[in-house]
């Protein structure tokens, strides 16, 4: 069985999330969202919120698992048996501290691979934390998030 785990804080899960998670989901058997407990961010949905959220918006991917993790991912991968790290990169920004990252797990661990995907260019440019400055200030976020999370957003932020 072919698996991967796809790691984040999904703070909250985007439409960008989403796209990534479900190409994976054609690439392989099996996909691990991991939502990470530890996030060294103070995150605006709790983890049993972002782990339900998560659920909600990715529900219709058969083969799409939804998981809490803490500690080291490749720990976590290695416990789970999934040989591959799905990371997403959206602009050139991303490639720097990702390319960093992808090195130092495959130093700590070389039977694991990194795998990056760009999401579809109209989800490009969303990320958590720009979804949440929008909620926060009032605007509409309908465009880069599914309903469930918009309503959350909405009952976070009022």
């Amino acid at each position: 069985m072919r698996s991967v785990v796809y790691p984040g804080t999904f703070d909250p899960i985007t439409n960008g999330h989403r796209d990534l998670v479900r190409r994976a989901a054609s690439l392989f058997d099996r996909v691990l969202v991991a939502v990470a407990v530890d996030t060294g961010k103070a995150p605006a949905f709790g983890i049993e919120r972002r782990v339900e959220l998560a659920e909600q918006v990715l529900g219709d991917l058969p083969q799409v698992e939804v998981v809490r993790f803490s500690g080291l991912l490749i720990a976590f991968a290695r416990e789970h048996g999934t040989p591959v790290i799905l990371r997403g990169l959206r602009a050139l920004s991303d490639f720097e501290f990702e390319f960093q990252l992808a090195g130092m797990n495959r130093r700590m661990a070389p039977e694991i691979e990194t795998l990056f995907l760009t999401p579809a260019e109209q989800y490009a440019f969303i990320s958590s934390s720009l979804v949440r400055e929008i909620a926060r200030l009032g605007g509409d976020v309908s465009s880069f998030v599914a309903p469930v999370v918009q309503a959350a957003l909405r009952e976070r932020f009022g």
